[in-house]
């Protein structure tokens, strides 16, 4: 004899429409294949509650008889139908359940849609899930959030059944972390699916069908046509507060598919004030929700998969380090940002270094601490973070992401938050904002340059600003100038774009600082007047001498650069980069020159060398 399979799926959400319309959905997958069923534990929680909570049907839900005005009304349903309807809620939720699967007598395997409230959920059990004779009970759950701001700012529609002055536990969304994390604990390992099927409900008016045929896949049943329709008006799964609290609902009659062409209906649209007095509800619930947001299956899909995104897949889960002076800590990549206040997000407000890691140490910290200090002294900063302070994160940084070889760190320090939208630095009263960015980066692959190949370069139509319009001895945000030419260099099919000063010598590139060897092994790099002079720049300069390469620093034209016999860019990222071409000249050999080798051979060995790099402390493994 075959044992009659039937999955139990346990919609957990908060109090909103859109979980009644999808318990309607689920309705309409056919009686006889499907049951469902209203908030089974509602009365359990009235009860549990107690003087607690107030509701206009409270005697009658714990009773189970129905009001007397309802009874005798002349509605469509005969008064033995409405006693029955209040007398189900005195059956326990394995009853309901053991009822419904007994009436399923589809030769298909059947399904049970339970409607549940967040907050009923320290009612159910979930280490012991009930199971029943002769036919196998699959528990599966479904979480249904909702931004808690549109949560709240419709809470006033119902402040006559339920009030006005909501807790987090009624929002629904902190509760429904507490139960994932319940869910979670039963997950055995990582290669385990995961604990719940978690739904973003206004996905469900993005794209209804994909959206429902999403669930269904997750959930382990067929997907049915007629989810998307279902009659207006009361229905036969309804609880007996549904006339409380059902209206809007009942004038539905199914999910409306979206068009390619979107039509935008302002008379349709309700645009709500959040009540100030339910701050304090949102704040509780807004952090669950942004975890739980991350989870759902749209949050995934909104941009190519990670495989083909990270060259490292540990980058896609790293821990970056944000705040304020004394008050920084390590946030997951997912979670990370600032704050829109921030001056970074207002203006642009910043300066930055980038650093890297080499066998267990920090190539040149001091030097690029230095840069960074500089740059904000220039920039004015006030209540900068220490350098110990910006040490120790880094250390704490590395540390928490493994990190001892073979990546990169990029470290922003903005002005810092502000107390209202402006450029004026009056108003960046919590002192600088510090963020660190590490990330597994080879010096060579698909972030950074071919180092032995070479790439090619172009001329950039824009030109470097000079020290009288942003001056590029700060090391800031102000990253445009740079990025047009970058933008210039990737519809041409070039690794970057060379930059000429004002008065059209060359001065770097939209990226890396620049040099080149002349006919006669003359190593040249631009003056710093229009460019940054960067950390890696100064080290090739030092090691030229070491080496006895003849160098000067000077202005070189263009034209210098387009007859050169070697030329190679630098910067921390990509170390040493041969380049082969620039604008359609081939440059030397088109290969890697010899003395762009000995200075790339001599670099390779600075992690080594005293006083170049700084030693990372062991990291603790418990």
């Amino acid at each position: 004899m075959t044992t009659k399979k039937v999955t139990v799926i346990h919609c957990w959400s908060a109090p909103r429409s859109r979980s009644t319309a999808l318990l309607y959905s689920f309705e309409a997958r056919g009686e006889d294949c499907c049951a469902a069923i209203d908030e089974p534990l509602y009365r359990e929680w009235l009860i549990a509650k107690g003087d607690t909570v107030a509701r206009p049907y409270l005697k009658e839900m714990v009773e189970g008889i129905p009001p007397p005005d309802e009874e005798s009304s002349s509605s469509s349903a005969s008064p033995e139908k409405v006693r029955q309807v209040w007398q189900r809620e005195l059956l326990s939720l394995k009853e309901r359940i053991t009822a419904a699967a007994e009436k399923l007598n589809s030769d298909d395997d059947g399904v049970i849609f339970c409607k549940h409230m967040a907050k009923h959920s320290f009612l159910y059990d979930f280490d012991e899930e009930f199971t029943m004779e002769g036919t196998q009970l699959i528990h599966r759950h479904l979480l249904l959030i909702r931004d808690p701001v549109d949560v709240l700012s419709s809470w006033g529609v119902s402040s006559d059944v339920h009030g006005n002055n909501p807790t987090s536990d009624e929002v629904g969304i902190v509760p429904l972390l507490s139960i994932y994390a319940k869910l979670e604990s039963r997950v055995k390992d990582e290669q385990s699916h995961h604990p719940a099927v978690i739904l973003e409900s206004d996905d469900l008016v993005a794209d209804p069908e994909g959206t429902l045929a999403g669930i269904c896949a997750g959930l382990g049943i067929p997907y049915k046509e007629s989810m998307m329709t279902w009659k207006s008006g009361p229905h036969e799964c309804d609880g007996p507060w549904a006339k409380w609290w059902y209206h809007n609902v009942w004038k539905s009659d199914g999910w409306h598919r979206t068009t390619t062409q979107k039509e935008y209906y302002p008379e349709t649209k309700k645009y709500r004030t959040l009540d100030p007095v339910l701050m304090h509800a949102l704040k509780a619930s807004f952090p669950a929700y942004e975890f739980l947001r991350r989870l759902t299956i749209s949050y995934s899909q909104r941009g190519p998969p990670p495989n083909e995104i990270y060259e490292d897949p540990r980058n896609e889960h790293l821990l970056v380090w944000i705040g304020a002076p004394n008050r920084g800590r390590l946030i997951p990549r997912d979670l990370a940002g600032v704050s829109p206040w921030d001056s970074s997000v207002q203006g642009g407000d910043a300066c930055w270094e980038g650093i890297r890691v080499y066998r267990g140490k920090i190539l040149s910290l001091e030097k690029h601490l230095g840069r960074l200090f500089r740059s904000a002294k220039a920039l004015g900063f006030k209540n900068v973070h220490s350098k110990e302070e910006i040490i120790e994160a880094i250390f704490k940084t590395l540390a928490a992401n493994g990190m001892r070889d073979n990546a990169h760190m990029r470290l922003t320090l903005t002005r810092g938050e502000k107390c209202t939208s402006s450029m004026n630095p009056n108003f960046n009263v919590y002192g600088t904002t510090l963020i660190i960015l590490a990330e597994w980066k080879p010096t060579e692959g698909a972030t950074t340059y071919d180092n032995t190949k070479g790439i090619t370069l172009i001329t950039a139509s824009q030109r470097r600003n000079p020290p009288g319009t942003c001056d590029s001895k700060i090391h800031h945000n102000n990253l445009i100038n740079n990025i047009l030419p970058k933008i210039q260099a990737n519809l041409a099919g070039a690794a970057d774009a060379i930059m000429l000063d004002i008065d059209g010598y060359v001065s770097e590139t939209n990226a890396t600082n620049i040099f080149m060897v002349d006919d006669e092994g003359l190593l040249l790099t631009p003056t710093a007047d229009h460019c940054l002079p960067g950390v890696t720049r100064g080290t090739v300069i030092k090691l030229a001498k070491e080496l006895d390469i003849p160098c000067e620093v000077r202005r070189v034209s263009l034209a210098e650069f387009h007859a050169a016999e070697e030329v190679f860019t630098t910067g921390t990222m990509g170390e040493l980069t041969p380049v082969t071409m620039i604008d359609g000249r081939v440059i030397g050999s088109g290969a890697l020159g010899p003395i762009t080798k000995r200075l790339q051979d001599a670099y390779k060995t600075l992690p080594e060398r005293p006083g170049w790099a700084t030693e990372i402390p062991p990291f603790a493994t418990s």
